[in-house]
């Protein structure tokens, strides 16, 4: 009897890209196995530990024997504290009941895609901009359209870019801030000018803030303070160093209140009950205090690396403002960054991610380093760095 044949793959399966930096992670990995020593600059996780209080909050909340599912847009005590932080960090008046909880930020943006757009409508996305948005769009069955911002703008759109790329069938713009992968912030005013332009055309903005509270100088209110019908995302993985607890939220319309609810019901039936009680403990002033002092030190990191990188032929174009990235341009080194971080990985040691993963337009010239790691080690990465590239 003849084996019978596989069953066929989904169209969006056979032509869905990867996402280059876990390849890259996987390489780094092999070589570290090997017994390589491998300075990790490709993903997009703080080297800090989850704060104790947060642990110990989840450790307390396993001993309780509390791991049974929850509402699915997330417990009530962690919306009200969520709303709390913003009323507190943002002097943002949000309802509790506009809160939902989710498993990670992915979640609240199929969430937000699944409320908000059609399949075979048009979402607008930065390019250069975070990976898995194209794929998130795709999967809902839109259209993933790249609008290439420059460094001129700090790689982020203006209102004129949105409204001259907006067509019949767009339905929504994703923006980010600060963004992933260049660091840079949204300007409030410009952020308005492109809420005005979606609103006028009956269109959607998605806000990702996932990385709002990692900014260096003074921080800008949350678009939740400001603009009521823009869907807030935001998580409790980078800032709070939660990356593996996969918990994020959303802050949306209030006439989105009822159907988001029944969306998570539906797709994702309730986030992790144990990270939703370590999360509370996130809120507390002990836990700011560190993680401030972890902001602090990221931007010595930053400060640190851009002085170092334009030795390397590296040149960084739009100072990034927050976050954890550099974008660099490293064209001086042939245009082909894949290449050229495979070329890093092999003969350096160092882990860094190409540009084509954030950019269909011009990723090729780029390519993103993530300083989530010590300054030492960022010390020992630009000279390693320089004997391959000097």
């Amino acid at each position: 009897m003849s084996a019978s044949a596989e069953p066929a793959l989904s169209d969006f399966a056979q032509v869905v890209e990867p996402f280059r930096v876990m390849d890259i992670l996987d390489r780094a990995q092999a070589a570290e196995r090997a017994g390589r020593d491998i300075i990790h600059l490709e993903v997009g996780e703080p080297d800090f530990v989850t704060p104790r209080g947060v642990v110990s909050a989840g450790e307390i909340a396993l001993a309780a024997g509390e791991t049974r599912y929850t509402p699915a847009h997330g417990r009530e005590k962690l919306r009200r504290a969520i709303a709390q932080d913003y009323r507190n960090r943002h002097a943002a008046e949000v309802d509790p009941e506009r809160v939902v909880v989710t498993s990670g930020a992915s979640a609240a943006i199929l969430l937000a895609l699944a409320a908000g757009v059609n399949p075979g409508e048009e979402v607008l996305l930065p390019d250069p901009g975070y990976a898995c948005n194209r794929q998130f769009v795709a999967a809902r069955g839109a259209r993933p359209r790249p609008l290439v911002v420059s460094a001129e703008d700090a790689w982020q759109p203006t209102a004129d870019a949105v409204a001259a790329a907006w067509s019949d069938t767009t339905r929504a713009v994703l923006l980010a801030s600060p963004a992933n992968p260049t660091g840079t912030c949204l300007s409030r005013e410009t952020l308005a000018e492109i809420v005005a332009v979606v609103e006028a055309r009956g269109g959607l903005v998605i806000m990702d803030e996932i990385y709002g509270q990692l900014v260096f100088g003074e921080p800008e209110r949350s678009a939740a303070a400001l603009h009521p019908n823009v869907v807030v995302i935001n998580s409790f993985s980078k800032y709070f160093a939660m990356t593996g607890w996969r918990l994020g939220w959303m802050v949306v319309p209030p006439s989105w209140v009822d159907p988001v609810r029944r969306l998570a019901q539906n797709l994702f039936v309730a986030p992790s009950s144990v990270a939703q009680a370590a999360a509370m403990f996130a809120f507390e002033p002990d836990t700011e205090a560190e993680l401030q002092q972890r902001v602090r030190e990221l931007e010595s990191r930053r400060d640190f690396l851009l002085q170092a990188l334009p030795e390397l032929g590296l040149e960084v174009r739009a100072r990034p403002e927050g976050a954890f990235y550099i974008y660099a341009d490293c064209s001086a080194h042939g245009a082909d960054s894949e290449a050229l971080c495979a070329r890093i990985l092999d003969e350096a040691g160092v882990a860094l991610t190409p540009g084509t993963d954030f950019s269909p337009s011009d990723g090729a010239r780029h390519l993103r380093i993530a300083y989530t790691q010590s300054e030492a080690r960022l010390r020992e990465a630009v000279e390693r760095l320089r004997s391959v590239l000097t």
